[in-house]
C-alpha cells in the first residue's frame, strides 16, 4: 500500500470509529425519528445496531451498543407490517442474522437467529406464492421481487442464515425466493421480459412511460435477482432454470448498456418492442452511478454472474463499466451525498468489491467530506452505512462468510 493510500485507510477507519462514538445512545436515535422509521434498517435502529455489531473488534463497548439498539429497535417495532428486509420485522431479522456473524458465538443474541430465520423464511414462502396464483401474463411487482421489499433482499439473507447453520428454518423461504426469481426471469410477458411492469404498478414517485418499463438497477431492478441468484449459485444453492435465468438476465443487461458503458435505470416498452436503442438511453431519466440505480450495483451483479456461470466477458463489462466511471470526476456523478443507497459510499464500496482502486480513490473524498456533514443516521441512507464502507476501507472488519455488505448484494 502506497503512503497516500495508508494515510487514506487510516482517515477511513478514524472517520467509521468518530461515527460509532457518536451514534452510541441509542434513545437519541430514536427520539430523532418518528416511531415507524426508528426500528428500521434503513434509517434507524436496525442499521445502527448492525454498524455497532460488525464493529465491535474494533471499539470498545459497541457489542452493548448493538445489544442495546436491538433491544430498542424491537420495543418500537410495535405492529409494523412486513415489508422486506429494510423496514418492518425483517429488519430487525436481517440485521440480526447479519450483524450476530460479527460477533461471539455466545453473544447474547445468537439465540434468536432461528426465530429470525423463521419468520424471514415464511415471508419469503408467501411471497413466491402469492406470485404463483398470478396469472401466466401478470406482471410481477416490486414488491414481490426488489432487494429492498422482496425475494431478491430476503433470499439474500436467507441464504446468510443457510450458511450460519440454520438450514432446516431458511431452505423453504430461499428455495421459493430461487424458484420464484428464476420463473420470473424466464417467463417473458410478450416481447418484454418477466420483470417489465406497467406504468401504473411503479412506485408513483418514479417517473415512468405510459408502455411501463423493465428497471436494470441493483436495489428495484433485474441487477438485483441476477446478483442473488449468481451468489446462492456459487453457494451450492441451485435450482432447475437458475443457471439460464443467470444468463437471460446477464445478457439482457449487455444487450441495453449504453455507448457510454452505463445503464438507464429502465428501459421502456416501446423500446423493448423495437424502438431505437441509442436513442432510448439517451433520453431517459434518472440515475446511472449509483449503488441503487447505474452502474457500480449493475457491474456488481454481472461480476457475480460470470463468475458463477464460468463467462469472463460478463466480468471483463462489469470492469470496463467500473473503470469508464472512473474516468469521470464525482462532480460529474449523478450521485446524492456519502450515503450507501444514491451516495458515494455505494460507489466506494461498490469499487472496494470489484477491486476497481482507481474508483475507490475518487469515491473516498466525497464519503468523507459527505459524511462529516448532517446527514440521517440509517444503513442505507445516512451514516451508520457509511460507517461500514470506510471501516472496510480502513481495515477494521473481520471477514465472516457473509459479510454486512450482502445487504446490498455486494457480496
Amino acid at each position: 500500500m502506497s503512503a497516500t493510500n495508508h494515510l487514506r485507510a487510516a482517515e477511513a477507519a478514524q472517520a467509521a470509529l468518530e461515527i460509532t462514538r457518536d451514534l452510541r445512545s441509542p434513545e437519541t436515535i430514536a427520539t430523532s425519528l418518528s416511531k415507524r422509521a426508528a426500528s428500521t434498517l434503513c434509517y434507524g435502529l436496525a442499521g445502527t445496531a448492525l454498524m455497532h455489531a460488525c464493529l465491535a473488534q474494533a471499539e470498545p463497548g459497541s457489542a452493548q451498543a448493538a445489544a442495546a439498539h436491538w433491544d430498542t429497535a424491537a420495543r418500537l417495532l410495535g405492529t409494523a407490517p412486513p415489508d422486506g428486509v429494510h423496514t418492518g420485522p425483517g429488519a430487525l431479522a436481517a440485521s440480526l442474522i447479519i450483524g450476530t456473524g460479527y460477533l461471539p458465538p455466545n453473544s447474547t443474541h445468537q439465540n434468536l437467529l432461528s426465530r429470525a430465520t423463521t419468520w424471514l423464511s415464511a415471508r419469503a414462502a408467501g411471497l413466491a406464492r402469492h406470485q404463483d396464483q398470478a396469472a401466466p401474463e401478470q406482471a410481477t411487482p416490486w414488491a414481490v421481487y426488489d432487494a429492498i421489499k422482496g425475494l431478491t433482499g430476503i433470499g439474500r439473507v436467507l441464504l446468510a442464515a443457510h450458511n450460519r447453520g440454520h438450514h432446516a428454518e431458511a431452505e423453504q423461504g430461499l428455495n421459493a425466493a430461487l424458484s420464484a426469481l428464476t420463473r420470473m426471469i424466464l417467463t417473458p410477458i410478450g416481447t418484454r421480459p418477466g420483470w417489465w411492469l406497467p406504468a401504473a404498478l411503479h412506485p408513483p414517485n418514479v417517473r415512468i412511460p405510459t408502455t411501463g418499463a423493465a428497471t436494470t438497477g441493483l436495489a428495484h431492478g433485474i441487477a438485483g435477482p441476477l446478483a442473488v441468484l449468481a451468489t446462492a449459485h456459487l453457494s451450492g444453492h441451485t435450482l432447475p432454470g437458475q443457471p439460464d435465468a443467470i444468463h437471460t438476465a446477464a445478457e439482457w443487461l449487455l444487450n441495453w448498456q449504453a455507448p457510454e458503458r452505463t445503464w438507464a435505470p429502465h428501459i421502456s416498452g416501446e423500446a423493448l418492442d423495437g424502438g431505437e436503442q441509442e436513442e432510448v438511453l439517451a433520453h431517459t431519466p434518472g440515475r446511472t452511478t449509483a449503488w441503487c440505480y447505474g452502474t457500480p450495483g449493475i457491474a456488481a451483479a454481472l461480476a457475480r454472474a460470470g463468475h458463477a456461470i464460468g463467462v469472463p466477458a460478463l466480468s471483463r463489462t462489469a470492469a470496463d463499466a467500473m473503470n469508464a466511471l472512473a474516468a469521470r470526476p464525482p462532480q460529474e456523478w449523478d450521485t446524492e451525498g456519502s450515503a450507501l443507497c444514491h451516495g458515494s459510499a455505494g460507489v466506494l464500496q461498490s469499487a472496494l468489491r470489484l477491486s476497481c482502486h482507481t474508483l475507490a480513490q475518487r469515491a473516498i473524498p466525497p464519503t468523507l467530506d459527505g459524511v462529516r456533514t448532517t446527514q440521517p443516521n440509517g444503513f442505507l441512507t445516512g451514516r451508520a452505512g457509511t460507517a461500514l464502507a470506510l471501516a472496510d476501507l480502513g481495515g477494521l472488519l473481520p471477514h465472516p462468510t457473509d459479510e454486512w455488505d450482502c445487504l446490498l448484494l455486494l457480496s
